[in-house]
């Protein structure tokens, strides 16, 4: 663990037994008796949604110094608990005291401690030298789960991190696992890698680990994080930093009081209290002496995977589009051959193509696990952004505008060209006669010159060649500028798309990058080993 000696608080007397504030609180909130007298503490709603909340508890003193630390865990590794005794140490609750606070309610109602949404909690204690906000991720639990949270997490944190009210600073991303891991899991790997990838190259010195059911140095639980070479922040020895929290003070308090065993209770969890206590305040010397991390990386981070999503799935149906045009186009040539071969009067000559065109169909919601609508260019015709960013309205605002000019469509037009609805442009085909005749008056009229047929075919299937390769070098380009700031390049949302991007880069004949890419699937497999095929299976099934 970092050497943090010195009291956070600075003054052993700070607090009282009992303070002003907690005074209030064992007034006002909700209580349930036991060996240990609970109280639900009651918070003001900011925000109140499916997939971000916010709640304030106090009333903030400015003049204060304030912390701001993001939570991430397995389901069952005890963040809320973890929460809870933050701020009961927040308050200066005491053993000698008999309570514990809460503002996560843990015991009563254990559906709604398992976090399903990104809460923050901002905490302003008067009494407490400093103020807090927490962020809580909802936890990991099943591999198709894991997958599908990634996206749960980094859609908030993305409007988090945008608003203007939001959160601009974070002081410590701070890891929640269990002493008895011994090894980490693919879930947990998985977490890992998702937390890294929404992040810049310059926040792992501010990452760090809480261990939570911690009676002893948690050996089997560093040795399994080192031998994972997860980025963290590090001791001067190599070992990363990590806090020790012990829960069974909290797994032990009775709801009913049992006299008997009171004073065996009592004894049995005066201890770990009593070590969380200065583990706690360790942590918060750590928090102090850290320099915070100003999200705009971040936010740029995040903005990047989504455009790069975006794009990678505008070009997709770009591509398919230019497949479907050339399709028409050598069955043009083809007529075209047999018209000259046969000399044919032009007028009468007709020939049969398929002719590709878009049409706004509703989105099949059970693709789409964020949100039921899309951004779509009215001009372009084309998806611009799907699943769209749920919690915008003005479009100005989308992850794939910039400068009120959006990034992915063909046009790149103004915002106020787009639509976010629940339907999506679709690619189809239909038959349609045509004649000689209308096939030279439209090249004359869009050339404004005279030139062969043949010639002018063969100039169009190049010019969509031409316009396929470009594409790609855009996608390209958007994995590139992704491994320069992220910590994490190959996160899932990135994976995914890889072969596709590896394929179509082969086509262009650029074998350095498509060696590049490859690479980084090979490295992004080798931390991650089958992460591509569930990625696969979770899109498509």
């Amino acid at each position: 663990m970092a050497d943090c000696q010195d009291s956070f608080h600075g003054n052993e007397d700070i607090y009282t037994s009992v303070g002003k504030q907690l005074n209030e609180v064992t007034k006002n909130s909700k209580s349930i008796k036991g060996s240990l007298t609970r109280y639900i503490l009651n918070t003001k709603t900011q925000i109140e949604g499916e997939r971000l909340k916010r709640e304030r508890f106090g009333k903030e003193d400015k003049s204060k110094p304030h912390k701001t630390i993001l939570l991430v865990g397995e389901t069952g590794t005890g963040k809320s608990t973890l929460i809870n005794t933050i701020i009961n140490y927040m308050l200066g609750v005491k053993w000698e005291d008999r309570i514990w606070c809460e503002i996560i309610e843990t015991k009563e109602n254990q559906t709604k401690s398992q976090t399903k949404a990104v809460t923050v909690y901002d905490v302003f204690v008067e009494e407490s030298p400093f103020s807090l906000t927490v962020i809580d991720t909802p936890g990991y639990g099943s591999t198709g789960g894991i997958i599908q949270n990634d996206f749960k997490i980094a859609e908030p944190l993305h409007e988090l991190f945008r608003s203007r009210d939001g959160v601009h600073e974070i002081d410590a991303v701070c890891f929640v696992v269990s002493s008895e891991t011994k090894r980490l899991t693919e879930t947990q790997l998985y977490v890992f890698d998702a937390i890294f990838s929404l992040f810049g190259f310059d926040m792992d010195r501010n990452i760090v680990v809480l261990i939570t059911h911690g009676t002893q140095k948690p050996t089997n639980t560093l040795r399994a994080i080192t031998k994972s070479k997860v980025k963290c922040a590090k001791t001067p020895d190599g070992e990363p930093v990590y806090f020790s929290f012990d829960n069974s003070h909290c797994a032990d308090v009775q709801e009913e009081e049992d006299e008997t065993d009171y004073e065996t209770e009592y004894h049995k969890c005066k201890e770990p209290w009593v070590n969380n206590e200065e583990t706690m305040n360790k942590f918060f010397v750590f928090l102090n002496n850290i320099n915070p991390i100003n999200v705009k990386m971040t936010e740029s981070v995040l903005r990047k995977r989504k455009q790069l999503k975006a794009a990678i799935s505008n070009l997709k149906d770009r591509i398919t589009l230019i497949e479907l045009r050339k399709d028409e186009l050598k069955q043009t040539k083809a007529a075209l051959e047999q018209y000259e071969k046969e000399k044919k009067d032009m007028n009468n000559f007709q020939y049969e193509v398929d002719k590709p065109y878009k049409v706004k169909v509703p989105i099949d919601s059970q693709f789409w696990h964020l949100s039921k609508e899309a951004t779509c260019c009215r001009v372009c015709e084309e998806n611009c952004h799907y699943p769209g960013c749920w919690w915008v309205r003005n479009l100005s605002w989308c992850s794939v505008m910039s400068e009120g000019k959006c990034t992915v469509c063909t046009g790149k037009c103004d915002y106020r060209d787009h639509v976010k609805e629940g339907k999506i442009y679709e690619l189809k085909t239909r038959k349609v006669k045509k004649t000689i005749e209308e096939l030279k008056n439209k090249y004359e009229k869009e050339s404004g010159e005279k030139m062969s047929l043949m010639s002018r075919l063969e100039y169009e299937i190049r010019e969509n060649e031409t316009e396929k390769a470009r594409l790609v070098e855009e996608c390209y380009q958007c994995v590139v500028t992704m491994e320069e700031i992220a910590l994490k390049p190959t996160s899932g949302s990135t994976l995914q798309h890889l072969d596709f991007l590896i394929e179509k880069v082969k086509e262009t004949g650029k074998t350095e990058r498509v060696q590049e890419l490859e690479k980084l699937k090979t490295q992004a497999e080798a931390e991650n080993p089958g992460l591509l095929g569930r990625l696969m299976q979770f899109w498509y099934s």
